[in-house]
């Protein structure tokens, strides 16, 4: 993929100290790398008051320090940082390759740790046994890492197995829960209130506070479910508060 693949960029204020800058509105890998490359760029050459940046789905959000970026005669310091942005942009020869780390996630499915597994086999005319066939037969692309620390959004789940979100949200989401909403499927890091339909619990820490990187997952990781029963649900729990 080369720089004249890169595809029309739009860009706009967030408040007075961000700038969001979008690769489009099609969730795709191709437009993943982008996104990818930029963030890439933009830390590696930061501009004067850069403060950070948020990579989503296909957009970067640039925030910045007003005051820092400076304000000239002619341009705001809004104006300043969209000259920086395009700079860095014009800049970009090709997308990100997305060569993530494979990462297989064991899931105990239904029972008290999929409570919504029959929910979501009922609204698609499935069986339970062929949605966990469905969703563990899936390879799924991180795209991005939000709404609690942690927390993967999973590209391409199987439309067959679709379900809408709740609608009146769990108030106390047990850590480790794999849930399903629209589209997309994820897993709650942290013990946390949230939406999706819960089909399933991992035993594995997605949040680790005390190691670096504390998250495990990152956005262009490859994750694979692979359905592990009860008994060995409860092993891996043992051997990980153990060590």
């Amino acid at each position: 993929m080369t720089s004249k693949d890169l595809p029309s960029v739009q860009m706009y204020p967030l408040g007075d100290a961000a700038v969001v800058v979008s690769f489009g509105d099609i969730i795709s890998p191709g437009i993943l790398g982008w996104v990818m490359a930029f963030a890439d760029c933009l830390n590696k050459s930061p501009f004067p008051g850069f403060v950070e940046l948020v990579p989503a789905y296909t957009t970067v959000t640039v925030f910045y320090t007003p005051w820092v970026v400076g304000e000239q005669e002619t341009e705001s310091p809004y104006d300043r940082v969209i000259f920086f942005i395009q700079n860095r942009l014009a800049n970009l020869e090709t997308a990100k390759t997305i060569a993530g780390n494979s990462v297989e996630i064991p899931v105990c499915y239904g029972g008290t740790f999929g409570p919504d597994l029959e929910f979501v086999a009922r609204v698609n005319n499935l069986s339970p046994e062929e949605v966990i066939a469905i969703h563990a037969g899936g390879t799924y692309l991180v795209y991005m890492i939000g709404f609690a620390p942690g927390f993967p959004y999973l590209g391409g789940m199987d439309p067959k197995i679709a379900a809408p979100r709740k609608e009146n949200p769990v108030a106390d989401i047990p850590a480790g829960s794999v849930g399903i909403a629209g589209n997309q499927t994820g897993i709650y890091p942290i013990r946390t209130p949230g939406g999706w339909q819960l089909i399933g619990r991992t035993p594995l820490a997605l949040f680790r506070p005390n190691q670096e990187p504390p998250a495990l997952l990152k956005a262009g990781d490859q994750v694979k479910f692979i359905p592990i029963f009860l008994a060995e649900f409860d092993k891996m729990m043992e051997r990980q508060n153990e060590s």
